[in-house]
């Protein structure tokens, strides 16, 4: 179908928008400059010399040639950053991470310095990415690693090696006196099942630790449904310290291992519910100093433990 003396700059664009679902977002996230129109103009020629479309604008889907010619590109265009690095000699000294801000603002510092001690010539990509991001950021090759929560099937090649369960727990203000979850449930208006007495301070339903407590409740047949979502769980304490309901929380133990606290709060167990899983993922082979990062990720997990 495609001929040898298409012009390698034009394939390349292409790469850049297939990748990122678009020419804007292409031209935003390309490694070097190039202005939104240079760029339509270079695809639509490439689509001339072709004589097929090779994606639709809006909204932005590839067409069955479109794929074909993404799939036949992909595995050169996607590992030129590599080579560069690798005829550099970085490489084996250049590790791309990505994880929330929370991880890579204070847990990863600590990781990462105890092995830049060890390898003075260290070079860190550090991406911080929402936890819906994440398995695209690796697929797209623009991470090496990730740490992130663990939930679902993974797909696509994706493994994961996990470096701590912790339980959920429920949090409800000081002033409301009570010590488990049967506290707060009642049986509902028509007879069917059973309800919350008071609101939820929750995530959006898309956050894994929202669907595993929502699963929890349905395996015991409670309804509960979030009455003031929030995107953080210190904002959900927030909330919940000044009595707007309960909310979910991860049962992180603090400093020497005690039991999980919050202020303002008080602290419900949940029995019989999945924990939250962290642990790392990353794509196919896992080069050496990947490697070297979960081991010291690992050593470091087992001091808060």
């Amino acid at each position: 179908m495609f001929d040898y003396s298409m012009n390698v700059h034009h394939l390349e664009l292409f790469y850049f928008v297939a990748k990122f679902e678009g020419i804007t977002a292409a031209v935003r996230k390309m490694p070097y400059g190039i202005q939104q129109p240079a760029v339509s103009g270079q695809i639509l020629q490439l689509e001339g010399d072709l004589g097929v479309k090779l994606f639709n604008r809006r909204p932005f889907a590839l067409t069955p040639e479109g794929e074909e010619l993404y799939d036949y590109i992909y595995p050169f265009f996607s590992r030129m950053s590599n080579v560069e690095l690798s005829l550099k000699g970085e490489l084996g000294k250049h590790l791309r991470i990505c994880a929330s801000a929370a991880v890579l603002c204070n847990h990863l510092p600590g990781v990462l310095e105890r092995m830049k001690l060890r390898i003075p010539e260290l070079k860190l990509s550090l991406r911080e990415v929402d936890p819906s991001e994440i398995y695209a950021s690796l697929l797209n090759q623009q991470a090496d690693i990730a740490v992130s929560i663990i939930y679902g099937k993974l797909t696509d090649g994706l493994k994961a090696e996990e470096l701590l369960s912790l339980p959920i727990v429920l949090l409800v203000p000081e002033t409301c006196k009570v010590k488990t979850l049967d506290d707060l449930i009642e049986e509902s208006d028509d007879g069917t099942g059973m309800k919350a007495k008071i609101p939820l301070v929750g995530l959006p339903q898309h956050e894994a630790l929202q669907q595993i407590f929502q699963k929890g409740l349905q395996e015991q047949e409670i309804s509960w449904d979030v009455s003031v979502e929030v995107n953080s769980l210190d904002v959900i304490q927030s909330y919940v310290r000044r009595g707007f309901g309960a909310g979910v929380a991860v049962g992180i133990p603090g400093e020497s291992g005690e039991d999980f606290e919050a202020e303002g709060c008080h602290v419900i167990q949940l029995h019989g519910f999945s924990p939250l899983v962290i642990g790392i993922l990353y794509q196919g082979k896992i080069k050496s100093i990947a490697q070297e990062f979960i081991d010291e990720t690992k050593a470091y997990v087992k001091q808060l433990v």
